[in-house]
């Protein structure tokens, strides 16, 4: 089937396209200053509807306690997470975005119609890979805390089009049906109401455990259908998932709701959504693998049924924009469990039978997340941010096990705990497309969610530079 959208997509992309490629080149391409001094919007690089599009992100920071990056991996641990050690001073990609290359299709077909669609891969900037979360997982197979590389439970998974690639239909009235690997709706609403909205310096940004209502990897559907409409003040949005596992999917089956309104200069979104049989994905880490795999192949896997809400709130005032949301998940043992193993979202990477665990929420996971800052333009070109985020879990621990001990000492991570940080942000853009970025995360674990933790807060500076086109 993805076949089918890639021939679709360039077919329609290049027919009747000639006569565009024959037009003068636009002044912005006179010169490599006027390019970096235009915008994507103002000089998009297009031949026909194609339009190539993406941005290279690119830094150094230093952590008080990361790791090594791994070479699928798309980030270093900005934020604090089990296997963060005794490494300080990093290159640090995407800590403003994700850096992506890809294209866009807008063609119009009859009358307002329009076919469109997206391409889109997300990378590694410097080791020049595209992002894979579970070869980054199976990487560490080898290797116990604290001596692991970054690795992360990602939907990212080595994909032509990790990020998006869908096709679609759009009406200025009638709103926008698309098919495809696409974006669930609270991630890609998630990016307007952070704050801080980065990679580096927003914990929303640095995890979609948020997103995924509790299960990162379900944060993009690889068939999703998904429908859009805007009325007046009012916009709606559904989307559903097309086949399970068979598809790339990290679900059997997914779906969300969404609507919107704008008052003024008010905001105001509620999402929400369920996914069946999640697959959360993890390393073994050192521990004894199971006999007849491939070592540097295979992760081990949790299952498990989730669903939540998000009610997300902007207001704008002059220079100012002040953000709140709230995000509640329930974590549950799954529908259906995987006894002769499973394959992943990642091609030839696979979960053995013995590594599924589809137990492990007899008591439901009950995660809460609230966040709160403010963005400040102080010109046209410079702006600040600031914010704040906290989550808190439930004790899902099954009975008669108690939990005992406090912080990376706490018995068990099904304890009760959670995480919270604050973080500023500065940028800058000299021209256009180029933005220079520094700022601070400061990140903290406690209670369960610490558990097995080498250290309980990190404190992540970093500056970097992202050139868009």
């Amino acid at each position: 089937m993805k076949r089918v959208l890639a021939a679709i997509f360039f077919e329609s992309a290049f027919a009747g396209s000639a006569s565009a490629g024959e037009q003068a080149a636009p002044s912005c391409l006179s010169s490599f200053w006027n390019y970096l001094n235009s915008s994507a919007r103002d000089c998009p690089l297009q031949f026909g509807p194609l339009t190539l599009i993406g941005n290279i992100d690119g830094g150094f920071g230093y952590e008080q306690w990361g790791a090594p990056i791994g070479p699928y991996a798309d980030k270093p641990n900005y934020a604090i997470v089990r296997n963060s050690a005794n490494s300080h001073w990093l290159r640090a990609p995407n800590g403003a975005s994700t850096s992506v290359i890809g294209v866009t299709l807008n063609q119009k077909i009859f009358g307002e119609w329009s076919l469109i669609g997206v391409a889109e891969a997300g990378f590694n900037p410097y080791s020049f890979r595209l992002i894979n979360g579970p070869q980054s997982l199976a990487d560490n197979n080898f290797y116990a805390v604290p001596y692991q590389r970054t690795a992360f439970d990602s939907s990212r998974a080595g994909q032509w089009d990790n990020s998006q690639g869908f096709i679609g239909l759009s009406h200025p009235t009638f709103g926008t049906l698309t098919y495809g690997r696409t974006n669930t709706l609270t991630t890609s609403a998630f990016g307007a109401y952070d704050p801080v909205a980065s990679v580096a310096f927003s914990q929303l940004g640095f995890s979609a455990l948020y997103s995924g209502f509790g299960a990162s990897p379900t944060a993009r559907v690889n068939t999703a259908l998904t429908y859009r409409l805007t009325y007046r003040r009012v916009h709606l949005a559904a989307q559903t998932q097309i086949g399970g596992y068979g598809g790339g999917n990290a679900a059997t089956n997914q779906s969300q709701i969404q609507l919107g309104a704008r008052f003024g200069n008010l905001s105001l979104d509620a999402i929400a959504g369920y996914a069946r049989n999640a697959v959360m994905l993890s390393s073994f880490s050192g521990a004894p693998l199971p006999p007849g795999y491939d070592p540097n192949a295979i992760v081990r896997a949790t299952l498990a049924d989730t669903a939540g809400m998000a009610l997300l709130a902007r207001y704008d005032w002059k220079p100012f924009k002040f953000y709140m949301g709230y995000v509640h998940s329930r974590t549950g043992n799954p529908t259906d469990g995987a006894p002769f193993g499973l394959s992943t979202i990642a091609e030839g990477i696979v979960v053995p039978p013995s590594a599924v665990t589809s137990n492990a929420f007899e008591v439901s996971r009950l995660l809460n997340t609230v966040w709160t800052g403010v963005r400040y333009a102080a010109t046209k070109d410079v702006d600040l941010a600031a914010g704040a985020y906290w989550e808190s879990q439930n004790d899902y621990l099954a009975a008669p096990a108690t939990c005992t001990g406090s912080g990376t000492a706490t018995s068990s991570g099904r304890c009760a705990g959670g995480r919270y940080s604050y973080s500023f942000r500065v940028n800058y853009r000299p021209v256009d497309r180029v933005t220079l970025y520094a700022g601070v995360l400061v990140s903290n674990v406690y209670g369960g969610v610490a558990s097995g933790f080498q250290h309980s807060q990190n404190i992540a500076p970093t500056a970097g530079a992202r050139l868009t086109f």
